[in-house]
């Protein structure tokens, strides 16, 4: 699962992070990566500079402009990781 936070580095940029971080630790998910994007130019591939913060799950934009609450955050993780499950599924 690839999972990027989209911000310059603003307090809710930083607490999105920790709620990521405390997130998959608490549903186990240590194939995650947590990747911080901060550069302005990248931050507009997906979503204009204003809304941070913003989160990116293995390529879609799920949150943008505010954090989101935590049973959202981890049904998002969740779904994620069952996705990424069924393609190594598939894969076999």
């Amino acid at each position: 699962m690839d999972i990027k936070v989209l911000g310059t580095g603003c307090h809710n940029c930083l607490e999105l992070e920790m709620l990521i971080v405390q997130t998959l630790t608490e549903l186990r998910l240590i194939d995650a990566t947590v990747e911080k994007v901060g550069d302005v130019r990248t931050i507009r591939h997906w979503m204009s500079e204003d809304l941070i913060p913003g989160l990116v799950i293995d390529g879609l934009l799920v949150s943008a402009g505010r954090l989101p609450a935590p049973a959202e955050l981890r049904a998002w993780l969740d779904e994620a990781a069952h996705r990424t499950i069924a393609k190594k599924e598939i894969a076999l």
